[in-house]
């Protein structure tokens, strides 16, 4: 990244550091405990690869495969850095440009930089112990994250599988340890096919988020200004007669109304991808997962309570709750559709950009099947 005096917008080693530092041990196991784990991981990632194309009918001509990383809490982090430094790139270059050219830009590039990192940090510590599996593909392939796909393609993808917090979670809610984990890499291997089997969907995510960024005010001082406002409306601290923002999270306060537009997009092919990693999940599960249902029982009531009063207003500072809400809205746009169409005519989804669900067709199925379906048999 381009730099004025060396100093980056984003300190990103101090955001791993901070990340690192800050994040909370793991559960305790012994050496051959965690070796166990970790082996059983690779065993049912492999296994879950062909449960989920056999029930999704996707993937199966796909030649070129991604690697399964188990990674502890600071793996995780340093994986997601790397992703955003890559997806953040372009804007970052933006603002550091409009900065260098103001006075004492230098000297604010550094201090900011490192408060930056500091904060980046504590968000990551933050989330490290509560995911438990995620297909990341924005980081460039290094040794430390190897990545699959074809050549010629600007990075391949992985599956990270967070070993401590699957642990922690499966003692947490008293489930079958073997069942639990399987039942985990079903949903993170549904994320990895979708990938592998639709080969734009890489691109138009990482374009719309571009988009996203892009609209975002480079001015660091318009953002300053919008973040203070955002912080005052979040404490309560504006007049009532302003108070219409209702429960919108802070990330939703500081758009502009062309990202909003972008953000309802988004959220919709956000809500598409958990909800179809859910509804394989549920169908695949009862047959290779024993204990699935009780699972499912536990594991939504922990979805829907949070861990503390703390753990659920940094989920609704950060727009967790709105994560929540995809899983479950997604869910029903995907067995909806294929109640009404099958699977075959549920996997339409995938043809192009164009076919994906929008945010209001999310919430109404019969819209979606209308436009796809109707349009494609006239």
């Amino acid at each position: 990244m381009t730099s004025i005096g060396g100093a980056e917008m984003v300190d990103w080693n101090l955001a791993v550091a901070t990340a690192t530092r800050l994040v909370r041990p793991g559960p305790e196991v012994s050496r051959d405990e965690a070796r166990a784990v970790v082996a059983e991981l690779r065993r049912h990632a492999k296994a879950s690869e062909e449960h989920v194309r056999g029930f999704t009918r996707m993937g199966t001509e796909v030649t070129h495969d991604t690697p399964v990383l188990v990674v502890d809490r600071p793996g995780w982090v340093r994986a997601n850095v790397a992703g955003f430094r890559e997806i953040l790139k372009p804007l970052l270059d933006k603002m550091q440009e409009r900065r260098g050219g103001s006075p004492g830009g230098a000297v604010l590039g550094a201090v900011g930089g490192k408060v930056t990192g500091v904060e980046l940090g504590m968000l990551l510590s933050f989330l490290a112990s509560r995911v438990l599996g995620q297909y990341e593909t924005f980081a460039p392939a290094t040794r430390e994250l190897p990545a699959g796909g074809p050549p010629d393609a600007p990075s391949g993808g992985r599956l990270l599988l967070v070993a401590p917090n699957i642990v922690h979670v499966e003692r947490e809610l008293d489930v079958q340890p073997h069942d639990f984990r399987l039942w985990v890499c079903l949903h993170e291997e549904t994320h990895r096919t979708q990938f592998s089997a639709v080969p734009w969907l890489r691109d138009h995510l990482e374009g719309e988020i571009q988009s996203f960024l892009g609209e975002t005010d480079v001015d660091p001082m318009t953002v300053l200004e919008r973040i203070r406002e955002a912080a005052q409306s979040l404490a309560g601290g504006r007049p009532e007669a302003e108070e219409d923002d209702g429960g919108r999270s802070f990330v939703e306060l500081v758009q502009t109304p062309a990202q909003r537009e972008i953000l309802g997009r988004l959220t919709a092919v956000m809500s598409l991808l958990e909800g179809h990693a859910d509804f394989v999940m549920d169908g695949v599960g009862p047959q290779v997962v024993p204990t699935v249902a009780e699972i499912r029982e536990k594991f939504q009531q922990r979805r829907a309570k949070g861990a503390s009063r703390l753990d659920m207003a940094l989920r609704k500072l950060l727009g967790l709750d709105a994560k929540l809400r995809q899983y479950r809205d997604g869910e029903r746009f995907v067995r909806a559709v294929h109640d009404q169409v099958g699977m075959d005519g549920f996997n339409r989804v995938w043809t192009s950009p164009n076919t994906l669900p929008t945010k209001a067709e999310i919430a109404k199925p019969a819209d979606w099947i209308a436009r796809v379906h109707r349009k494609a048999e006239s």
